[in-house]
């Protein structure tokens, strides 16, 4: 019985210290759906759009490419106008998504 009531408090202090969150400026404890700006550049012109994801589930298995670097080869973007991220989390199941934009 003291290894279940171990592996418990193990499991609600991982919980509580956010040790399983996705990257975001503003974190819900159960749920957040968070846009936000990461960058911009003074190219005028944003005709094409590339995404890149990476996702994660209980802080135990994360996997994916969310960089700017293969969310723009994806739309065949060689100048970036902006970045915008976006991360969606629901208790143990987190998804961060990259968006480019550009020509």
């Amino acid at each position: 019985m003291r290894k279940v009531y171990t592996l418990a408090a193990a499991l609600a202090l991982t919980l509580l210290t956010s040790c399983i969150s996705v990257a975001t400026p503003a974190a819900g404890w159960i749920y957040t759906d968070v846009k936000w700006p990461q960058s911009s550049t003074s190219n005028s012109a944003s005709t094409k759009v590339g995404t890149g994801e990476a996702m994660s589930i209980l802080g135990i298995v994360a996997t994916g490419d969310a960089s700017i670097e293969t969310a723009a080869k994806k739309a065949g973007i060689t100048k970036i106008h902006h970045v915008d991220m976006h991360t969606m989390w629901i208790l143990v199941y987190g998804k961060l998504t990259t968006t480019v934009y550009g020509e």
